[in-house]
């Protein structure tokens, strides 16, 4: 079977997870075409990119920015008889999502629809918002099954009513938390249509975790704990909750944190930072590939990632890293949100404490910190 793969972006360092999953159902026999509607922004990929062999194609980012692309799209599908439908629904959806990147969906739609290859028997649109939006109107037009993967912010922020629609028109839908399940299915026509399935992990790229010789304990000031944290600067990852928390720990611990990932707020951080006088023990390395990841995983003492729910509604779902960082042996502490207790069970697999709770962040960090038994356990 051939399947169009409707991506938000393509290659994303941070979306290692999408790019895994295509390369599995490659090696099942899936022929995968991916449509990505941007362009890559991160200057590196991870290994397992180089290994996908679908070819991509880039759908026009801002519709102004080709003009001709778009007009000859519309010009030669506007002739199908079911581009009347397709416009009804679009037109629905517009009276109450009045914004540029509504009316960009459905050029971007027309342009899928006229360049699809024939050999294409089926959409799938990974994320709930706008690529499942493209999918759906294209597939009106086509007439060909529609399916979903949804994450984190594709559910969380989006419109009840734009969920219950899509829901209702898509063929099937799969999430990786069984609280993102839950709440999909109660929206759903039948709750038979909403699946779960955990992301997993390659091995063959994570291997056996080293044994850590180190039994640090946060009183040598030459041999600090290695704290470390792998997620984007956004405000649902909670980083300058963790800032604040990591400011307040006993002066006789001895600790360093080190943040991989870009985002939009790695500025603001750095300079709240210094304004909390520890920028001298925290280190930004910026976005990084899997195998530099890796090496700081195998690195580390204690993972730390205090997700919680962004204003407008994003959060996480199971982050990914949390499992990476396990597979290395690595102690994880975390909030208990979303579906990261799925994962962690506080006390037994890692400590979790509540969202945004300084005190309680600080407080355990310290009892991991100086406890290398508890964190080993």
């Amino acid at each position: 079977m051939s399947i169009a793969f409707i991506l938000k972006g393509y290659p994303r360092l941070s979306e290692s997870f999408i790019a895994q999953e295509i390369e599995g159902l490659e090696r099942r026999g899936l022929v995968i075409r991916i449509v990505s509607l941007r362009h890559p922004t991160d200057r590196r990929v991870h290994p397992v990119h180089k290994r996908i062999k679908a070819p991509v194609m880039y759908l026009p980012e801002y519709l102004y920015r080709e003009p001709l692309r778009v007009w000859r799209a519309w010009r030669a599908v506007r002739r199908r008889p079911t581009y009347g439908a397709a416009m009804q629904a679009w037109r629905r959806d517009l009276r109450r999502d009045l914004t540029s990147n509504r009316i960009r969906r459905f050029g971007q739609a027309l342009v899928l629809v006229h360049e699809l290859p024939d050999d294409v028997e089926r959409l799938h649109a990974h994320f709930l918002h706008t690529p499942a939006s493209v999918a759906r109107y294209a597939s009106i037009i086509t007439g060909l099954p529609w399916t979903c993967s949804a994450h984190a912010v594709d559910i969380y922020t989006a419109p009840e009513w734009e969920k219950r629609e899509k829901l209702a028109d898509c063929d099937w839908l799969v999430t990786c938390t069984a609280a993102n399940r839950d709440h999909l299915a109660g929206l759903a026509p039948s709750p038979q249509k909403v699946m779960l399935a955990y992301h997993g992990l390659d091995f063959s790229e994570f291997p056996p975790p080293r044994p850590r010789q180190a039994a640090r304990d946060g009183h040598d000031a030459r041999d600090p704990v290695r704290i470390l944290s792998v997620g984007r600067a956004v405000e649902k990852k909670g980083y300058d909750d963790l800032l604040v928390a990591l400011a307040a720990l006993p002066t006789d611990l001895h600790w360093k944190f080190t943040h991989i990932g870009g985002g939009k707020l790695a500025s603001d951080l750095k300079q709240r930072a210094k304004r909390l006088e520890i920028a001298d023990r925290v280190e930004w390395l910026g976005a990084k590939p899997r195998d530099a990841v890796l090496e700081n995983y195998r690195a580390a003492d204690l993972f730390v990632l205090a997700s919680r729910v962004a204003r407008n509604g994003d959060r996480d779902g199971l982050p990914n890293v949390l499992m990476e960082a396990q597979s290395q042996e690595l102690c994880c502490l975390a909030t208990d949100l979303s579906g990261i207790p799925e994962l962690i069970e506080d006390g037994k697999s890692g400590i979790l404490v509540p969202p945004g709770d300084h005190d309680a962040l600080s407080a355990a960090l310290a009892r991991l910190i100086a406890d290398p038994g508890l964190r080993a356990r």
